[in-house]
């Protein structure tokens, strides 16, 4: 048993290091390549620090274990949320949480926690399961425009987000290389992370069935781990803006944490399902 959770701790360790210190840099550098604004920005680092989930949930569900996937999700995104408000507090940001698009992405937040905790409650029968993919899927695409949507009625400071607009005149060849290169590191990246994905499904399925472990206890401790790379991305971004009187890093760390956890109910979940009923 010992071995199998020094296996489970170093396959998952390898997972958030790679996250934090390839996939994130990588995408941020194209995000900052491409000169887009905070809210895209904090979109593109939600996408990526939930690699992680995507695939521990996919080979959770794979191997069988669908209960793990969901509390996965659970833990994930409630961590999410408290190491967000934690970040905010450590950069001094509070009163900027006053913005009425900031309310309403941290409501929609709490949407993607209560969804899952209900899923749970209600114990629902996996033949049934089915049922949540195309609500998951619609509820993404709703959640997302009501984001939007928000951002462009209460985000104040219009010419912060202007000068982060996409304009191809803005890149100039050595960007265009640079960009490149960081694309073909995050398709290595990508596969390193399914080899090592696949390892850590074949540790969970022996630690779930030969030693009876709890599959609630393994997707918690999963969503505690993969969620670190979400607290690097959450305080960076408010470093990164630290100097500037706008309130682009918290714009930047709230849409992170929505799509994040976005990801992670109503994408990688769907996912999971899928291939739970696939496989089972």
């Amino acid at each position: 048993m010992i071995i199998q959770i020094i296996k489970l701790c170093i396959y998952s360790i390898l997972i958030v290091l790679i996250s934090k210190y390839i996939l994130v840099r990588v995408l941020r550098n194209i995000a900052n390549n491409l000169k887009l604004k905070p809210k895209t920005s904090g979109n593109i680092a939600g996408f990526a620090t939930s690699i992680p989930e995507l695939l521990t949930i996919s080979f959770s569900a794979g191997t069988g274990f669908i209960n793990t996937a969901f509390f996965n999700v659970l833990s994930s995104n409630i961590l999410n949320l408290i190491q967000y408000f934690f970040t905010v507090v450590i950069n001094k940001n509070q009163r900027k949480l006053q913005n009425k698009a900031i309310k309403i992405d941290i409501l929609l937040v709490i949407i993607t926690i209560l969804i899952p905790v209900l899923i749970i409650i209600l114990n629902i029968n996996n033949k049934f399961l089915y049922v949540f993919i195309p609500i998951f899927i619609s509820l993404f695409f709703i959640i997302n425009l009501v984001s939007k949507n928000a951002h462009k009625l209460y985000i104040e400071n219009e010419k912060s987000e202007k000068q982060y607009d996409f304009k191809e005149s803005n890149i100039n060849s050595f960007s265009k290389k640079i960009i490149c290169v960081n694309v073909i590191i995050l398709i290595i990246s990508a596969l390193v992370l399914y080899i090592i994905g696949e390892l850590l499904g074949n540790t969970l399925e022996i630690l779930c069935i030969v030693l009876s472990v709890p599959e609630f206890i393994i997707g918690i401790l999963l969503g505690a781990i993969t969620s670190i790379p979400e607290f690097i991305t959450f305080f960076e971004s408010q470093k990164h803006y630290r100097d500037k009187k706008s309130n682009d890093g918290v714009v930047e760390a709230t849409s992170n944490l929505l799509f994040s956890n976005m990801i992670n109910l109503f994408i990688i979940q769907t996912l999971g399902i899928i291939i739970f009923l696939i496989f089972s």
